[in-house]
Formats: C-alpha cells, sequence, structure tokens
C-alpha cells in the first residue's frame, strides 16, 4: 500500500488529484502540500527515522509550475536525500518530458488528470516500491518520455533499435513503430553510450545489440536493422568495425 504526498499550489487541482488518489485501492494515504516549502517540510519529517528504515513517502506526484520553487526544483533537491521517495510529475505542460526523464521520473501525467491515466501511474509505482530492494530508480532511467495522441508515456530504452537525426527532434525506432522526441541526437549520444549506442553517420545512432548484419558494397559500408539498411559515414566506419569485433559472442 502506498504512502503518497501530492503537491500543487492550485488547491482545486491539488483537491482533485488527493480526491483520485485516495480512490484508488493501492494507496494506503495521500496527503497533500500546497506550496514547496511545505511539501519539503513534510518529506523531510517523513524521512527522518533514518536511511535504514522505509520511507514514511513512498511517492511524490509533483505539478512543476508552482509560485517560488518549482515541481523540478523539488525533484532535484529530493534527489539528494538517501532514499529520496519516487517522483510523478502532474502537470499541463508537456514541453517538460525530457527534464523528467534526467530527474528520473517514474511518470509524467498531463492535466486535466483522467482516472485511468493516473491509475496507470500508481500501477507503476506499485511495482517499483513492491520490488523496493531492487535500484528501483534504474528503470526510470532506461526509459524515455514520447508523446503518443496526447499522453506522455515511457519507452523502454532497450526497446530502441536506432535513432535518427531531424533538426532539434530525434525519431526513435523500435519494433513497434517510431516516435519523435523533442531532443537532438547529439544529446541521445551522449546519454546512451554507456548504454551501447554507437553514431554511424551524423543522421543516425543505432543500437549497436541490434546490428543483424554488416555490409560491404564498392567501398561503401552499411548496417542492417530488422528490414533497415543505414548507412555508415566513412568518418565513423573504422570506430563502428572495431565494436562490432569486440561485441560479444564475436
Amino acid at each position: 500500500m502506498l504512502r503518497v504526498l501530492a503537491v500543487d499550489d492550485e488547491e482545486p487541482a491539488l483537491e482533485e488529484l488527493l480526491y483520485l488518489l485516495r480512490s484508488d485501492p493501492r494507496v494506503h494515504s495521500a496527503d497533500g502540500a500546497l506550496n514547496a516549502t511545505e511539501a519539503l517540510r513534510r518529506i523531510g519529517d517523513a524521512l527522518g527515522p533514518g536511511a535504514d528504515e522505509a520511507p514514511a513517502v513512498d511517492v511524490v506526484f509533483l505539478d512543476i509550475h508552482m509560485a517560488g520553487l518549482t515541481g523540478l526544483d523539488i525533484a532535484r533537491l529530493l534527489a539528494g536525500f538517501t532514499r529520496p521517495p519516487l517522483i510523478v510529475f502532474v502537470t499541463a505542460h508537456e514541453g517538460f518530458a525530457l527534464q523528467a526523464f534526467d530527474l528520473q521520473a517514474v511518470d509524467y501525467v498531463l492535466k486535466p488528470v483522467r482516472r485511468e491515466r493516473l491509475a496507470e501511474a500508481v500501477r507503476r509505482v506499485a511495482e517499483l516500491v513492491t520490488d523496493r530492494a531492487a535500484p528501483v530508480l534504474d528503470a526510470a532511467a532506461d526509459q524515455i518520455p514520447v508523446e503518443l495522441g496526447g499522453v506522455v508515456r515511457f519507452v523502454a530504452v532497450t526497446d530502441i533499435t536506432y535513432a535518427e537525426a531531424h533538426g532539434d527532434y530525434a525519431r526513435l525506432y523500435t519494433a513497434d513503430g517510431s516516435h519523435l522526441v523533442r531532443v537532438p541526437l547529439s544529446a541521445l549520444e551522449e546519454r546512451w553510450r554507456s548504454r551501447g549506442f554507437v553514431r554511424i553517420h551524423r543522421s543516425h545512432l543505432v543500437a549497436l545489440d541490434r546490428i543483424d548484419e554488416l555490409r560491404l558494397d564498392a567501398g561503401s559500408m552499411s548496417v542492417r536493422i530488422g528490414t533497415a539498411e543505414l548507412q555508415v559515414s566513412r568518418r565513423h566506419a573504422r570506430a563502428l568495425r572495431d565494436r562490432l569485433m569486440r561485441r560479444p559472442g564475436r
């Protein structure tokens, strides 16, 4: 059963969120705070017993735009706690999803909050809290937010086969389709380098373990990932070949 703190500086929005949370059978208790100072005090008091004890707040549902400290500011401060609560952002603005991803948020719920969408966020949190002995934030760190039909969802990085540059955006490809995200390919390259992604062209970043074939034809190089064939630039050819040779199982 979850112990929840909801934070929103608009009282009607906070009351509506608390009503929905308290209606969920997985929620044991849901308290509210109207500003960052009150929220941090409540969380600090709840986590006061010590780092070795279970936290008295499992998850904080945070609005982003608030007077004074924003929800993003609160999340950054909570990251300094020994055992921080999980974070779910609840906001009317979808443009902060990437920052939520950087802050390892479990979910990103858009206002007006729908009961079924909030229930999905609670389900995600409940699963992580159940497995609290594991490093629970790894799941959030291995996801990236994408917008689907006006709803922000999280796609597992392990499901992404390659990414394609679209100016200041990038299109992410999975076995089920593609998603356009508001982040440049260079930023994804930096973040995902340690997760086995490699740049093969100014337009493409690929998951090394998803490469099915390396093709050489009249001095040019390409890779096949599923049904997609992607060109490898001369600048990246040697590094790619070396990485493939060192790939486990080779």
